[in-house]
């Protein structure tokens, strides 16, 4: 190995469990990143075969395994075990660090929403997460969050200075054309779904499916369209379920419940949408929207928290508290064409390169061992 070369290490356990943003954060910005061959990446999980599939074999990537799943022998033993024989220069964790440090670190902290909404969260979530995500901020020589949002956040509670922005980024394969008519087909094949509004997220309250469904319900959009929520049901929202239970056969009907899709078919349900919805009461990025626009699918999103950061789709914005807000940018949506300026202005500036070249600076700096 050319000694100029930098070792770093990235704990990508989040692969041996069900996709989620990580997944698609790691591996967007690290499918750029191993693009220099000046960095050796050496990527460590359970599955390490699993991992193989996502990023390739290339000549600077190594795979590791994890001897166990146990998060606790992991962060302990593990890697800092791993760190030490290979000579890592630099390790990348989300959220949480080791208690062992044996070389520089690097922590992304997506969001902190629980600290600023509780009532969303579990109990022992937040008992458990403050303290862990402080210290692992404190103890990292680098933080990076993905939106502007997050890391006032993270600054203001945390007290740190100087947090790197990595936002998430479009996949291209949204960006590429497609024809509407066998899109729809294959989605009524296979899923029975046509003339249907999109939402994607898994199922929480956060996630503010409530108030799309009273909308859905007020305005009888049910006459004509379907609603398809994409997303696994994580935890329980007892307001929901209690507001679904009183909705008539006919309407329930019209409410469809998809999760676990590939890739494959999530972009076939969003190109085949009439419009998509994102109506998330707090967010630390929001991804979802940003891929229903690079598809020319008519989008309104939830103007809170993250999505605040969205000032160029003002116009698709509302408030998520107020289903009369949300029927009336239905209605709008249903009515309107995107244009090409939306679509170039996500692509523009949600890029995998774009994010990849923040850890790239940082790696190949003069002062990076």
């Amino acid at each position: 190995m050319k000694t100029n070369q930098i070792k770093i290490f990235i704990d990508c356990h989040v692969f041996d469990g069900k996709p989620q943003g990580t997944t698609t954060y790691l591996k967007g910005i690290y499918s750029e990143v191993l693009k220099n061959r000046s960095i050796i990446l050496f990527l460590a999980s359970f599955n390490p075969e699993k991992l193989k599939n996502e990023f390739g074999e290339n000549e600077n990537i190594n795979y590791l395994k994890y001897p166990s799943k146990n998060k606790f022998k992991r962060l302990l033993i593990d890697i800092p075990l791993l760190i030490k024989k290979h000579k890592i220069d630099y390790a990348h964790f989300q959220y949480i660090v080791p208690p062992i440090k044996n070389c520089k670190f690097i922590v992304t902290i997506h969001d902190v929403l629980f600290i600023d909404f509780p009532h969303f969260f579990p109990l022992l979530y937040k008992l458990k997460n403050f303290p862990l995500f402080y210290l692992s901020a404190k103890r990292s020589d680098y933080v990076v969050t993905v939106s502007k949002y997050s890391k006032d956040k993270i600054e203001e509670h945390f007290h740190l200075k100087n947090i790197l922005i990595t936002p998430n980024a479009v996949d291209n394969e949204f960006f590429d054309d497609y024809s509407k008519e066998v899109e729809e087909k294959h989605v009524q094949n296979k899923f029975n779904c046509k003339e249907y509004f999109l939402f994607v997220s898994r199922r929480e309250p956060r996630k503010n499916h409530l108030n799309l469904l009273k909308s859905f319900v007020a305005c009888n959009y049910f006459d004509n369209y379907k609603l398809v929520c994409i997303g696994s049901k994580d935890i329980k929202d007892k307001a929901f379920d209690k507001y679904y239970d009183s909705l008539s056969a006919e309407v329930k009907n019209k409410v469809v419940f998809l999760e676990n899709l590939n890739f494959a078919d999530l972009l076939a349900i969003t190109r085949a949408a009439k419009i998509a919805i994102y109506p998330s009461f707090a967010e630390g990025f929001g991804i979802p929207p940003l891929e229903s626009i690079a598809a020319n699918i008519p989008t309104i999103c939830s103007n809170k928290t993250a999505m605040s950061d969205f000032e160029f789709m003002q116009e698709f914005l509302f408030d998520p508290n107020s289903v009369e807000e949300i029927s009336n940018k239905i209605k709008y949506a249903l009515n309107v064409e995107l244009t090409n300026n939306l679509r170039e202005i996500v692509k523009k500036r949600y890029s995998w390169v774009s994010s990849a070249d923040v850890l790239t600076t940082i790696f190949l700096s003069k002062n990076n061992l």
